[in-house]
């Protein structure tokens, strides 16, 4: 073969696979469900085993973390949504955590940092949930806000920023 063909071939090759994964994206993300409607499907357990529907929340004012105890900064950011979670649930936000981690070392955690708010549990599968929600690398931490209609109107990969979170909750009380 020709090095001409060659590098026709590869190309082709290289086009199809491109084309195939752009495909499966799209796909993925413009199925049955949008992100906001795959977060709002889940039920997981609770730190008690008690299954728990994220549907219970709908006409809050809805954050939801995604993290793991492994991470730094999830750590870090998870006192500032305890603080937010004490300041502002009263108006109707409700901060829920979802930990892609082990149930002992979750609840460890919860205690050491005085949760005050709902904390699901779920497997590495749940990084599939965040990628449709918008988390395109699926790495934590993840947050997502969602205004009482039940849409996701905010997202932020890392470590959430406490003011611009704050800012958010006031105009969407």
């Amino acid at each position: 073969m020709s090095r001409r063909r060659q590098i026709l071939l590869l190309a082709a090759v290289g086009l199809i696979a491109a084309a195939s994964g752009f495909g499966m994206h799209w796909w993925r993300l413009s199925g049955a469900s949008s992100g906001a409607e795959a977060v709002m499907r889940l039920r997981l357990p609770d730190l008690a085993g008690q299954e728990q529907a994220m549907s219970q929340w709908h006409g809050r004012v809805l954050i939801v973390n995604f993290w793991a105890t492994w991470c730094a900064p999830c750590r870090e950011e998870i006192p500032a949504f305890v603080k937010l979670q004490a300041k502002y649930g009263a108006r109707g936000a409700q901060f829920v955590g979802i930990a892609i981690d082990q149930r002992d070392k979750v609840a460890d955690f919860a205690r050491e940092f005085g949760i005050n708010y709902p904390v699901l549990l779920a497997g590495i599968d749940m990084v599939e949930v965040t990628r449709q929600a918008g988390n395109r690398v699926g790495a934590l931490p993840y947050t997502l806000v969602f205004d009482r209609e039940g849409r996701i109107v905010a997202s932020e990969l890392g470590k959430a920023k406490e003011t611009e979170l704050e800012q958010r909750l006031r105009s969407l009380l």
